[in-house]
């Protein structure tokens, strides 16, 4: 044999054995210390399968995922899993690109390891098309810090939307000079949140009624409006752009900020003691959302990617990976077993607060998933907007949002 050929045969090993590994490209979410611990997840898997490659890339949030995928699809460059939001997912499984889980799923033991509103979030119109990763509600943050230098010398009532504007006044009056706001502008997780807590909606999850222009969630946006363009406790940069409300608050320049249990991680890290975690307020009831996202599988990869990226996905929903998830984020546990791990129970005893999403569960509810959810959340955005900055009147906002919103889903259907 030549030496040409000995060569030849040498590099023919590691291409076969290339050829054996399944390959899935999964899109996601998280940076930061979240994509650190997702990272973590990943290597544990490929360890236990080293027969798969999980090529995971971070595209951006929820919204950018959304507009990637639907720019991929019709290019023929989609992934082959990718993480979905639990109110924009239907979007997609109406459209026939996420695959149905249902026989994967109840084919899965973890189905039954998984809590009651794990499993119903990735049910649309009777079939299973996620499985959750990162499920969260929004909870309430403060900086105990900044209220002890506003003159509190005990832990002000945060219970309702009165509580929460008079404590933003006194901070605003007391540290106001010296670039102190006191609260975040809510972004759109926790405005949704204090809909519910006003005893309203968007659009009713069991009717798919368009209640945006309800009497109540007309007076909650008002509520909310007003922290920003009337009292002026809240930062309109926090209404232009979302991600300065946390960036403010993680700062020391905020006080106040409602928002997932998944910034528990990064809040912790950023105030240490100073951070104290409490429940969503309860205005007229005590209600939250349900959010966060889980992993879809696109319904055109090969077969054999698809049940590899299944694999990975159980994999990512069982107590020993969901306890890492738990311990370094803050989100929720999704497995009942979970607890048990030691990771979990170190968390539970060593971080106060992280246990206060798991706590409002009696309260939490998930939100509707039509497709219009997906074209209502993108538009909210400008209209939050223009209410926030007091470019329109909320009332006349919401009724024309509502219309809008109501032709929309007759287009859709």
């Amino acid at each position: 044999m030549s030496a040409g050929a000995l060569v030849l045969l040498g590099t023919a090993i590691p291409a076969t054995a290339q050829t054996d590994t399944t390959t899935v490209e999964f899109w996601h979410s998280f940076g930061g210390s979240s994509g650190a611990a997702l990272d973590r997840i990943i290597e544990n898997f490929e360890a236990a399968h080293p027969d798969i490659d999980i090529e995971a890339e971070h595209v951006g949030n929820y919204n950018d995922i959304v507009a990637r995928l639907q720019a991929a699809i019709p290019a023929n460059r989609a992934p082959d899993a990718v993480i979905m939001e639990v109110t924009r997912y239907g979007l997609f499984a109406d459209r026939g690109v996420l695959l149905d889980l249902t026989d994967k799923v109840a084919a899965d033991p973890l189905s039954d390891d998984l809590f009651d509103f794990a499993r119903e979030v990735g049910v649309f119109e009777g079939k299973n098309y996620i499985v959750p990763f990162n499920s969260s509600t929004p909870v309430l943050y403060y900086n105990a810090d900044i209220l002890d230098r506003a003159g509190f010398d005990e832990e002000p009532p945060l219970e309702t939307y009165d509580d929460l504007l008079t404590v933003a006044q006194q901070v605003q009056e007391e540290l106001g000079d010296e670039g102190i706001r006191g609260i975040s502008a809510p972004g759109q997780f926790a405005r949704w949140g204090l809909i519910m807590a006003n005893d309203s909606d968007l659009i009713d999850s069991t009717t798919g009624e368009i209640l945006i222009d309800a009497p109540n969630t007309v007076e909650a946006y008002e509520w909310m409006a007003d922290l920003v363009h009337e009292h002026d406790v809240a930062s309109p940069d926090n209404v232009t752009d979302e991600d300065t409300g946390k960036e403010d608050f993680l700062a020391g320049r905020s006080a106040i900020m409602m928002n997932s249990t998944g910034n528990y991680g990064e809040s912790k890290e950023a105030l240490g003691d100073a951070l104290k975690v409490r429940p969503m307020p309860c205005n007229k009831v005590c209600a939250t959302p349900i959010g966060g996202a889980g992993i879809g599988i696109i319904a055109s990869a090969e077969a054999r990617v698809q049940d590899a990226a299944y694999d990975f996905i159980s994999f990512a929903a069982s107590p020993e990976s969901n306890a890492i998830w738990f311990s370094e984020t803050g989100y929720m546990p999704i497995n009942r077993h979970t607890a048990d791990q030691q990771l979990a129970k170190d968390a539970l005893a060593d971080k106060p607060g992280i246990d206060v999403a798991i706590n409002q569960l009696d309260v939490a509810r998930g939100r509707p998933r039509p497709p219009v959810v997906t074209w209502m959340r993108a538009t909210e955005y400008d209209m939050w907007q223009a209410m926030a900055l007091g470019q329109r009147e909320v009332e006349e906002t919401l009724q024309d949002f509502a219309e809008q919103t109501r032709r929309e889903e007759q287009r859709q259907n």
